[in-house]
This record gives structure tokens, C-alpha cells and sequence, in this order.
């Protein structure tokens, strides 16, 4: 069976407020259209005002059935003498039932209050033609007209405030989900360079430690141990650079030169010197415009990727030759690296394919393309080849 809804706190105080001034007009003869205070009984005239404290209950909770109340219980009241209260109590259930009722009926009742109002106006006037019909027929409009006016005008305010309310709540929510990718995404790059700079040489120490334990050689300890204090030395330099760019300006000490690729000899270099097995060649092919300039992100994702492909190399390369071959066309930085590939060869130190996903989104946050996997080769073996191609125009880094 379904149960009324409950009628709000501050509609019982109107109805009782109300209720308190219907009875002072009774009591008193308080009337507005009552020439005689002595014509009918006191008892008359409490229906109308019952009914529309009733219709005052429900202002809030049922708007509609409480203008259906007010209604006959206004129109009760007239034929009895008409009480101040009871009119200033229907006024506010119109405004009411525009206020807190649908949207549709709420125009409606607008529509149809103001289209009785002008109707009752046109009429009054013609047939009394006197100056008091203009008063009897504003005295109409306020009863009718005005608040449901009113109601409406508020209805509309309360609306648009809703509507930034949720505009407001829309926008920290894209706010905090921005920050979120930001912050995701800062991470990300911040893991990226942590491996490039920190993996890289630890791998190159596990190789060399791991040779030097297995060999047992004095001269292969030393060489170990002498590849593994430069990578130890080059690691820590590399980590403070980094460490300072991400305190920003709060470090007294000067910053370190970005990665470039005209140190791609050295690169080379250091590969040949962690290269424990000694039976890889790194070979370099700059094919680059001379003197042409890249744009810092592009500089150091292209050091980054070749850095990792070559490391990558000295742990899982068969042997044979490594070859790194720089070139740009169309406006694109052209990254192959090649290297001897074997099914099934050991890998010389763990890798978890960190450094794979780390290239790839290097080049694709430079709007690039990035491809690692073996391909066939002439002489009927197969090599690993990393392609990246990187765009040189300015702006095209994903923001």
C-alpha cells in the first residue's frame, strides 16, 4: 500500500502560523467581504481554513494535490466572508506548486494563472466600467498571477545553480583525472629514465662480476672489476643528473650535458667494453645531415633507445657484428640497430622487457614509430633489428 510522503518541518510551521491567524479572524470577525459580522455561525467558516492549512501540509511533498485542496478551500472560504489568512495561505500554495512541482505543470499553472488573470482584468473592466475594476483586477493578478511568477523566476535561479554546481563537480573531476595522468604519466617517464640510467649499468656489472666469478682469472678479475668501477662511477654521475633535474632549481650544484648522440662513438665503446664474451664488433653508421640539430626530447630519446638496444645486445646478442645506423629523411630521425640473433641462446643477465616497453613509449610520446623483434637475414640466419623513426618537427611530442 503506498504511504503518503512526509510533510516537511517548515510546512507544518506555515500551516500552524496559518491556522493561528484563520482562528484571529474568526474569533475577531476579520473578514474581508463580511458586511455583517453577525451573518452565519462561527463554525462555517472553519472548513475553508482546515482544508487550506491541509493543503499548506503538503505545499512541498505533493504540490499538486495540494493545490487541488486550495482550490475548493479558498472558494469555501469566499462564500463565507473571505479571511486574509486563507488568501495569503492559497497565494503561497500557487507559488508553491510551480516551485516544488514538475517542471511541466509548473509552466502550465504559470500560463493558465496569467491567461485567467488578463481574462478576469478584460472582463471586469468592461462590465463594471469603473476605476475600481482596475483594482479588483491587479488585487487577481497578485493573488494568481504574481506568485506563480515568482515561483517560476526562483525555480529557474535554482536551476542554473544546480547546473554550475555540477559544471563545477564535472570540472575537478576532469581536474583530478588530469592530475592523475599527470602524475601517471611523470612516473612513467620517470621509470623509464631510472632504467635507462641505472639498469643499463648494473647489467653491465652482473656480466663482468659473473665472468669473474666463473673465470677466476687475475687478469679477467681485473678487467672485470675495471669495467665495473667505470659503470659503477658512470651510474652514480648519471643518477645525480637526474636526481638534479628532478629537485629542479634547488640545487646549488651545475647540471650535468643532456645524453646526446655525438657521444655515439662512446657509446659504442662502452658496449665493446661490456661485451665480456669478446666475439662482438660494434660498428656505427651516421648518415645524419652535418650539422643539423635535434630537438632536446627527440636528442634524448634517440640516445636512450640506442643505449638500450646496445645493452640489450651485450646481454642477449649471438655473436657477430652490432651495427647502429643513424640517418633522417622526411623530416624523421631514422634509428636502426642490428645484432645477431639465435633461438634459444642464454641470456648473459636477467631482463624483464622493461626496456622494450620503455623505448616503445619514448617513441610514442614523440607521435614516432617503434618496431624490435628478429627478421630474416641474407646469409640464412636471422637478426634482431630495432627500428624508430622519430619526427624533427617542433611540437609534436603528446602533451
Amino acid at each position: 500500500m503506498r504511504t503518503l510522503p512526509r510533510p516537511h518541518r517548515d510546512d507544518g510551521l506555515i500551516a500552524l502560523t496559518g491556522l493561528v491567524g484563520g482562528v484571529v479572524a474568526i474569533v475577531f470577525h476579520l473578514y474581508t467581504m463580511d458586511p455583517d459580522p453577525d451573518r452565519g455561525l462561527l463554525w462555517a467558516r472553519v472548513p475553508g481554513l482546515l482544508l487550506m492549512c491541509l493543503a499548506e501540509l503538503g505545499r512541498r511533498a505533493m504540490p499538486r494535490s495540494a493545490l487541488a485542496l486550495a482550490v475548493p478551500a479558498v472558494a469555501l472560504d469566499a462564500l463565507v466572508g473571505g479571511s486574509l489568512a486563507v488568501l495569503v495561505m492559497f497565494t503561497d500554495v500557487i507559488y508553491a506548486s510551480v516551485l516544488y512541482g514538475p517542471a511541466r505543470f509548473g509552466r502550465a499553472l504559470v500560463h493558465g494563472t496569467t491567461v485567467l488573470s488578463v481574462a478576469t482584468a478584460v472582463t471586469l473592466v468592461v462590465w463594471l466600467r469603473e476605476a475600481d475594476a482596475l483594482l479588483l483586477a491587479a488585487l487577481i493578478a497578485g493573488v494568481l498571477s504574481t506568485p506563480a511568477w515568482t515561483g517560476l523566476l526562483l525555480r529557474e535561479r535554482r536551476d542554473e545553480a544546480a547546473a554550475e554546481r555540477l559544471r563545477a563537480e564535472q570540472t575537478a573531476l576532469l581536474a583530478e583525472m588530469d592530475r592523475v595522468q599527470a602524475v601517471g604519466a611523470e612516473r612513467a617517464r620517470m621509470a623509464r629514465e631510472l632504467h635507462d640510467v641505472v639498469a643499463n649499468h648494473l647489467s653491465v656489472i652482473a656480466i663482468h662480476s659473473t665472468a669473474a666469478l666463473s673465470l677466476r682469472r687475475p687478469e679477467t678479475t681485473e678487467e672485470a672489476l675495471t669495467v665495473i668501477r667505470e659503470n659503477s662511477t658512470q651510474g652514480l654521475t648519471e643518477m645525480r643528473r637526474l636526481i638534479g633535474l628532478l629537485r629542479g632549481n634547488d640545487s646549488d650544484d651545475p647540471p650535468e650535458a643532456a645524453p646526446s648522440l655525438e657521444a655515439l662513438g662512446t657509446l659504442l665503446t662502452r658496449a665493446e667494453r661490456s661485451d665480456v664474451s669478446g666475439r662482438l664488433r660494434f660498428v656505427g653508421d651516421d648518415r645524419r645531415t652535418p650539422g643539423a640539430r635535434l630537438p632536446a626530447p627527440v636528442e634524448l630519446a634517440a640516445y636512450r633507445i640506442v643505449q638500450e638496444s646496445l645493452n640489450n645486445a651485450v646481454k642477449h646478442a649471438a655473436p657477430g657484428e652490432v651495427r647502429v645506423c643513424l640517418g633522417d629523411r622526411d623530416e624523421r630521425l631514422a634509428i636502426t640497430v642490428t645484432s645477431p640473433y639465435r633461438t634459444g641462446a642464454s641470456s648473459r643477465a636477467p631482463g624483464f622487457g622493461a626496456g622494450l616497453v620503455g623505448m616503445t613509449e619514448r617513441a610514442e610520446l614523440l607521435r614516432g614509430s617503434f618496431h624490435a623483434g628478429p627478421v630474416p637475414d641474407a646469409s640464412d640466419g636471422a637478426v634482431w633489428r630495432v627500428e624508430a623513426e622519430l619526427p624533427l618537427t617542433e611540437g609534436t611530442s603528446k602533451r
